[in-house]
């Protein structure tokens, strides 16, 4: 089942555009690694649900895997062939907004070369291009 929020206070958002690098939810928090994101752009539901699905089924029960986004905007959209006019379309999926540097996916409590192995399956389902980063040693 898609990800979506429970409640929101208006059904329809703007388009907006994405600007800047993240400056929030751009390192490793809970995991030990973590894929990361190096461009712009909206991942839907669908598709954080895609890789969720690959990602604990390359875990096994043998790790923790962390989804750090949440689809918050919803994405509308008009039928084909329709005149122009009558309003705005109605919503058809909903998005996670993701900057550069956002991570999008932690493991805990697996290998380096199986976590590499496990975000390179996921990277290749998302639209955004990605890397595979590690945890920052804390002082």
């Amino acid at each position: 089942m898609a990800l979506m929020p429970k409640r929101v206070k208006y059904r329809k958002s703007q388009k907006g555009r994405v600007r800047g690098n993240a400056t929030r939810g751009n390192s490793v928090a809970f995991g030990e690694y973590g894929l990361q994101s190096l461009e712009p752009g909206r991942i839907s539901a669908q598709t954080i649900e895609a890789g969720r699905v690959v990602a604990s089924h390359a875990v096994k029960g043998g790790g923790r895997l962390y989804i750090r986004v949440f689809p918050h905007k919803s994405v509308t959209a008009i039928p084909a062939e329709t005149r122009m006019g009558k309003g705005k379309g109605e919503v058809e999926y909903w998005a996670a907004v993701v900057k550069p540097g956002t991570v999008l996916y932690e493991v805990s409590g697996v290998s380096e070369e199986h976590a590499r192995e496990i975000f390179a399956r996921v990277a290749h389902k998302m639209p955004v291009h990605c890397r595979f980063i590690t945890r920052r040693p804390t002082v």
